[in-house]
């Protein structure tokens, strides 16, 4: 018997007490003979009757923890036998030795003892135990929950068929709220007759409505050029199945107009109530049109999944916006007093052109500007030297430790320069601690974003972050004065990433760099500026050689693994690759200075290679795109892409 039920019953207390009555009984005996005699009687009875009261607690508590401990072991024997929680014990080599008898209702008329575990459940072969994680396993298509004690060598299996196929009902059966938009409506009957225009909406019309009756989708209209679309998770998972064939449907029925239409989709299956997943379907909607339409965005979870995007995005940004913004920058410039800008990390010319060109927006807005950089960058060295000897602007440049502490004044504002990715930022931290951020960029918009910027220009359609600061000097009131530097460093932007205006040119492109000609462009400057390095033309050339085709068009390009390469090296590469004949696409992959592998992909626009760096962890547009990776070897970057081309390409093309 436990002694803390001993000492609580017939402890030390009881020891004091019966002492304390035997030592009244001996004063009161010296008193009166007869009382003492009579009290030690008493005192003889109660100390009787409290040794029997013992021996009687000991007797009927040993029966009682007799009793509960049969009780015990029936009830484990029963909840071993009858309860449906499968128990199995193995040895050290895997093998059963012991079962209860729900597993034998598991594997009906299987003999198990002595049986490998491996061979009697191989379900369990693919599968890796956490610690007290269970893992859920498909048996004669009972779905069942297992749980493995390493250290005892006990498996447990539960029956959870039933929650199973509850929970995938529920999510089968979630509420999926999205918006169709039209691209191009307003246009779409330009060049046509009323009657023609009108049967091109009319049967575009008609396609959606199809779309919809075939994958249970209730659509509304809610305004002229957009919809608003409900249905349900299996409907979602139809539509992800078939990539949104809708978007090819609308596409090669309006290929043959001047202008056609496309469709651009955003839904939305995560949110507290449907207030917040109209929000997540609205903001998936915008991203899809800022990556430039011709897509579906789909948010789920934490993610956002993109599907379609096959074309070239129609450029339809307007002078109107143009100058909408340039008006709302100068006022939130003039309205601050100093201007940080910020492009990504490694900037490239067109960053620092872009960069260049809001300083000086910022100064004939009567405000300081300063451009943060950091290390330094061969493939902007040339302007970095001519910006260092510059009158003025060589003050302007700073490091970011300098800029973290002035970024904590209210009245500096921080633009984020052809890049609208934190993660990508030459300092992430200053986009966290900023009070006010403007984003200018060019590429199309990813699922990662600034948060709370105040001014947004983010235009996919423009071919450079220059060519969208150069515009905002065209609408400004006076007259507009700046010097050589400046102008050639806003072309340059524009020439690099056009490569000659080969590339990506629209009008607005060929105004824009009329424009800064006019304000003093040398473009023998610019050649000066882009002129090549022998070594690198070597190293470039050294790439090329260890070429491999991929499908007889995709050529995927391997730089040395001991070299070290800088990334306008492999982006120069990945461009002359695309230029050789029968290739559609190339892909360069080499290894930088600050140790990451990094992928420069180029195509002629039929493989959208912005969608695969993307399944890479990078980005950019449909033609030029490229991702940083942390892997050991250049090789292991190489399986990678082949691995994500050919997963792709087992659907039926890339698409995003």
């Amino acid at each position: 018997m436990p002694k803390f039920i001993i000492k609580r019953w017939h402890g030390y207390h009881m020891v004091f007490a019966m002492s304390f009555c035997l030592t009244l009984v001996a004063i009161l005996s010296i008193y009166h003979w007869f009382l003492g005699l009579m009290g030690l009687l008493i005192f003889l009875g109660l100390a009787f009757m409290l040794y029997r009261a013992e021996l009687s607690f000991r007797s009927e508590f040993a029966s009682y923890i007799e009793t509960l401990g049969k009780q015990i072991t029936n009830a484990g024997q029963i909840a071993r036998d009858e309860l449906p929680i499968g128990m199995i014990l193995h040895d050290s080599d895997g093998k059963i030795e012991w079962h209860n008898a729900y597993v034998s209702k598991i594997k009906a008329g299987s003999r198990l003892i002595g049986v490998d575990m491996n061979e009697c459940f191989p379900e369990l072969k693919e599968v890796h135990f956490d610690s007290d994680s269970p893992i859920k396993i498909v048996i004669q298509d009972r779905v069942y929950e297992v749980l493995h004690q390493k250290y005892e060598r006990l498996y447990f299996f539960r029956d959870i068929t039933r929650l199973h196929q509850v929970t995938e009902k529920y999510h089968s059966e979630r509420v999926v709220i999205g918006y169709l938009h039209m691209d191009n409506y307003d246009d779409a009957g330009q060049g046509l007759s009323d009657q023609e225009s009108t049967q091109l909406l009319s049967d575009v019309a008609h396609i959606i409505s199809k779309w919809s009756e075939e994958y249970q989708i209730t659509i509304k209209r809610i305004e002229t050029d957009k919809m608003f679309l409900v249905c349900n998770y299996r409907s979602l998972e139809k539509m992800i199945a078939s990539r949104f064939d809708i978007l090819d449907q609308v596409r090669e029925m309006t290929r043959g107009y001047t202008i056609p239409i496309t469709l651009s989709l955003g839904l939305a299956s995560n949110g507290e109530n449907m207030i917040e997943r109209s929000q997540y379907a609205q903001a998936a909607l915008d991203i899809a049109l800022a990556r430039g339409g011709d897509q579906a965005a789909v948010q789920m979870e934490e993610k956002i999944d993109f599907f379609g995007g096959k074309t070239n995005a129609i450029e339809k940004r307007t002078r109107v916006r143009a100058r909408v913004i340039s008006h709302a920058m100068s006022n939130l410039i003039r309205d601050c007093r100093q201007v940080i800008v910020m492009g990504h990390k490694r900037p490239d010319m067109d960053a620092l052109g872009a960069a260049i060109g809001v300083v000086k927006f910022s100064l004939i807005n009567q405000c300081e500007g300063f451009i943060v950089l950091d290390d330094e960058n061969t493939s902007i060295q040339r302007l970095m030297d001519l910006v260092k000897q510059h009158d003025y602007l060589g003050d302007h440049i700073i490091t970011p430790e300098r800029a973290l502490q002035m970024i904590d004044d209210k009245d500096t504002l921080l633009i984020l320069v052809d890049t609208h990715k934190p993660s990508l930022a030459i300092e992430p931290k200053l986009l966290e601690r900023a009070h006010k951020v403007i984003v200018i960029d060019h590429h199309r918009r990813g699922q990662e974003f600034v948060k709370d910027p105040v001014l947004v220009y983010l235009e996919p359609y423009a071919s450079s972050t220059s060519e969208l600061v150069t515009e905002l000097f065209q609408y400004r009131d006076q007259r507009l004065v700046m010097d050589t530097l400046e102008a050639t460093s806003l072309l340059a932007g524009i020439v690099v990433d056009t490569k000659n205006f080969a590339f990506r040119s629209g009008s607005r492109t060929f105004e824009a760099a009329s424009f800064l000609r006019r304000h003093g462009a040398d473009l023998m400057m610019v050649q000066s500026l882009l002129k090549e390095d022998l070594n690198q033309y070597v190293k470039r050339a050294e790439i090329i050689k260890n070429t491999q085709l991929l499908y007889n068009e995709y050529a995927i390009a391997l730089g040395d693994e001991q070299e070290v390469y800088d990334q306008l090296i492999i982006a120069q590469a990945a461009d002359a690759l695309l230029g050789m004949q029968g290739v559609s696409a190339s892909f360069v992959i080499g290894r930088r200075n600050d140790g990451l592998i990094s992928i420069s992909a180029r195509s002629q626009g039929e493989l959208n290679v912005q969608f695969l760096m993307e399944k890479l962890g990078g980005g950019g547009h449909l033609t030029n795109a490229a991702c940083q990776l942390k892997l050991s070897s250049l090789a292991e970057a190489k399986t990678q892409l082949v691995q994500v081309i050919k997963e792709i390409e087992s659907i039926g093309g890339i698409e995003t």
